[in-house]
């Protein structure tokens, strides 16, 4: 799958560079096309002359060559990549990467890429996990960006922990498994709801959940990553996506929730009602805060629009719908009434009861149910792995209902 592929490597100043020159010659001799950029700091790990030996290209480090006169424009090199590499990644990079300190070629390149970004970090286990390192991941990752994850191993420092690079094999691995990701949902229009809705008491005051809008916004970008045209409907989350390839509709509450998915619903393929929408909202909502008077207070709920039903009552032939069902008592029984009751294609479900799954974790439990009553029960996974059971599924069900 690599072959003819245009592989842009970003070298910064980390003892794990002396691995970049075994991937550069696994990625040649794959057939892919290098080219390799290299920060001041790396020099001192491996030279230009090895990576420019083995790639068959200049290797570059600076805006200007004042031998030549010549100009390294870090537009046409954004331009140029299919996929665009910074490994190892320092800590010193990923600030600026994720602030976008552009005062080296490697960093302008990233600023200007209009490919895929994939960036591995390589530093000292305290560093990786220190709480500047994890925002600016998490920034990175929210602009779309890639990270291959550290390795737990010896570390140069004589520590033993995460924040070892991978190796050049996975590395490749990883490379070619984007590339060889299918575009299954190319041509499909998608709603994804994601996180929690606030229902007022007062001005203040709300009821809520513990809604992460974790597992939502993973569908909606690996939905993307498949070709997918994804319009995803956001409670309030703490998930930044700086992202012009999912439209995102932020809401607040149950009812806003409602007009935004009953808009949506027509004009879309699939629809994949991952939200925590309250269940009930206050009767009535005080326009001031509501002062300490007493020892109780009382207030009066309605009940929510259920959403999922009422698209449940819509849907064509033609659509899929799918529900989640977070359980805590008698799972699979609630989620399957819950799948026929509301005239769903597919149920997800999860129990709070699973050790780290849920809301707020990065990782789920999940089971799988459909309308024949076929049942997939799947190990502990990352969101983003759950997702795409998720979607495989979908698939299979689309492809029954195209036939």
């Amino acid at each position: 799958m690599l072959k003819g592929k245009k592989i842009l490597i970003g070298i910064t100043g980390s003892i794990a560079a002396y691995k970049i020159p075994f991937l550069v010659r696994l990625l040649v001799k794959e057939e892919a096309e290098v080219r390799i950029l290299l920060s001041q700091a790396a020099r001192d790990f491996v030279t230009p002359l090895t990576l420019s030996t083995l790639s068959g290209n200049p290797v570059l480090t600076d805006f200007f060559k004042e031998k030549t006169g010549e100009w390294s424009s870090h537009v046409e090199l954004g331009n140029w990549a299919d996929l665009y590499l910074v490994a190892p990644v320092t800590a010193n990079t990923l600030g600026k990467m994720a602030n976008g300190l552009a005062d080296n070629l490697l960093v302008a390149t990233y600023l200007a890429a209009k490919c895929p970004v994939f960036f591995a970090p390589a530093m000292d286990l305290d560093m990786y996990k220190h709480p500047s390192t994890c925002k600016n991941i998490e920034i990175l990752k929210s602009y779309g960006n890639y990270m291959i994850q550290p390795a737990s191993g010896e570390l140069a420092s004589g520590l033993y922990g995460e924040g070892r690079m991978e190796e050049p094999e996975k590395m490749l691995e990883i490379i070619d498994a984007f590339f060889s990701k299918k575009k299954d949902f190319k041509g499909k229009k998608v709603l994804v709801s994601a996180g929690p809705t606030y229902e007022a008491i007062d001005p203040v005051r709300f009821i809520g959940n513990h809604s992460s809008g974790k597992m939502g916004y993973e569908l909606a970008k690996e939905l993307t990553a498949r070709g997918a045209e994804v319009t995803l409907v956001s409670g309030p989350v703490n998930i930044t996506l700086n992202r012009n390839d999912i439209q995102v509709i932020n809401v607040t509450n149950a009812e806003e929730m409602k007009e935004a998915c009953f808009l949506l619903f027509p004009l879309v393929d699939i629809a994949i009602m991952a939200a925590a929408v309250a269940d009930y909202t206050p009767k009535d909502v005080a326009t001031e805060k509501i002062k300490k008077k007493g020892a109780s207070l009382a207030i009066v709920l309605k009940p929510t629009t259920d959403i999922l039903a009422e698209l449940g009552k819509r849907k064509l032939d033609n659509q899929i719908l799918v529900g989640f069902a977070l359980e805590t008592e008698n799972e699979t029984e609630n989620a399957i009434s819950k799948l026929h009751k509301k005239n769903l294609d597919l149920i997800v479900l999860n129990s709070l009861k699973d050790k780290d799954a849920g809301f707020g974790y990065d990782t789920n439990k999940i089971t799988l149910i459909d309308r024949k009553g076929d049942m997939l029960k799947f190990d502990l996974k990352s969101k983003k792995e759950a997702s795409n059971d998720i979607l495989d599924k979908i698939h299979l069900i689309d492809s029954n209902i195209v036939s």
